[in-house]
């Protein structure tokens, strides 16, 4: 080992998320249902801020972010202020801060799997412990065994509502009784990233813990609603006790000009917005009522996505797919062995989908 080698860092396998590309013919379309994309792309008006940045960009960009945190006020209905939101470049970026703000060496973090990969990465890069509380079949959260797996080493529980992969949510009062519950050292991260997509009556997001003073960092992202994935850009929230905490690390210029800008036009485009939510609505009950016909197991979801257990190997499955144009995620490195997360597209994309896995069923039907 290298003098200054950590050894959890040597050991732990790089984090890779799932930009893969694959090429098919001229004239076949690729329908990308694996990143949960915006079907819709981005905002107009975000391309029209991005240009109008293009001469600036031999400054430096705002070094406190005031502008964007201000937009994400008015976004949030007042009801938060500036100096209650975090910035960052992108949601893991986000995590990644907490992880450094939070832990030490031999800490425990607790998470739920099935879940998105950084939570359990970035902690053991920190030299902590992620502690896995699993959830039910039904993929619901075993809150009171997370409550019974806290102890005086645990500083942050991971919980996502909706869930990625799974789709779940948390209902308030589920919520609520847990955080009452939490011991005063232990921080709830809320990842909500997907906050947008879910329209059961008794969802909530952060917003009510922040505003009693709970120990809760709530996670958003402008990767999916606003369809700038590519620009990576998210936040959070919290108790000003937290985010002033928080702010001590924040690197200087961590957001671009581009980033900045973006993202406030993104902001403002409530229309786009709107446009985006109701698409991924009403393609989630296209799309379910299509596997519903077909039969294939899916779990209810809140998400731009639903988490299937595919009728073959999920391999087979995403590479059968593939040879069709069309991208899916197995997710047994989330959590979730055998299982697949496809996100919702546009009308074209998910009629493709339901065709191709219509082909497989019947090819399936024939050879046995």
């Amino acid at each position: 080992m290298q003098p200054g080698f950590k050894k959890y860092i040597l050991e732990d396998s790089t984090y890779k998320g799932g930009g893969k590309k694959i090429v098919m013919p001229d004239g076949v379309t690729v329908h990308k249902l694996s990143s949960n994309e915006n079907p819709l792309g981005y905002s107009p008006k975000v391309k029209e801020a991005l240009a109008n940045t293009l001469d600036d960009l031999s400054l430096y960009p705002d070094n406190t972010d005031i502008r964007l945190r201000e937009a994400l006020v008015k976004d949030f209905d007042g009801v938060l202020t500036v100096d209650n939101f975090i910035t960052a470049n992108s949601g893991s970026e986000i995590i990644d801060m907490i992880s450094k703000a939070f832990l030490n060496e031999d800490d425990e973090v607790i998470v739920s799997q099935p879940c998105f990969l950084p939570y359990t990465a970035f902690t053991r890069w920190m030299g902590a412990k992620a502690i896995n509380v699993p959830m039910t079949e039904d993929y619901d959260y075993n809150l009171d065994g997370i409550l019974e797996a806290i102890n005086d080493r645990t500083k942050l529980v991971f919980l996502a509502s909706p869930n990625n992969p799974s789709g779940n949510y948390i209902p308030l009062t589920d919520l609520r009784n847990f955080i009452d519950k939490l011991p005063d050292h232990v921080v709830l991260v809320l990842d909500e990233v997907y906050r947008h997509f879910a329209e059961a009556e008794d969802y909530t997001s952060g917003i009510p813990f922040v505003v009693e003073g709970k120990n809760v960092i709530a996670i958003n992202s402008f990767s999916k609603t606003y369809g700038l994935a590519g620009l990576r850009v998210g936040y959070c929230y919290a108790p000003l006790e937290l985010s002033n905490y928080m702010r001590k690390i924040c690197k200087p210029f961590l957001l671009s000009s581009l980033a900045l800008e973006g993202a406030i036009a993104a902001l403002e485009d409530v229309a786009f917005v709107n446009k985006t939510v109701a698409l991924v609505k009403e393609e989630r009950k296209y799309v379910l009522n299509g596997l519903d016909t077909m039969n294939i197991k899916y779990w209810p979801t809140q998400g731009n996505f639903v988490l299937i257990d595919p009728p073959v190997n999920d391999m087979e499955f995403t590479s059968f797919l593939e040879k069709k144009g069309i991208m899916v995620r197995p997710v047994g490195n989330f959590g979730a062995p055998g299982k697949v997360r496809i996100s919702f597209g546009v009308r074209e994309a998910n009629k493709a989908l339901l065709a191709a896995i219509e082909v497989l069923m019947k090819s399936q039907t024939t050879t046995t």
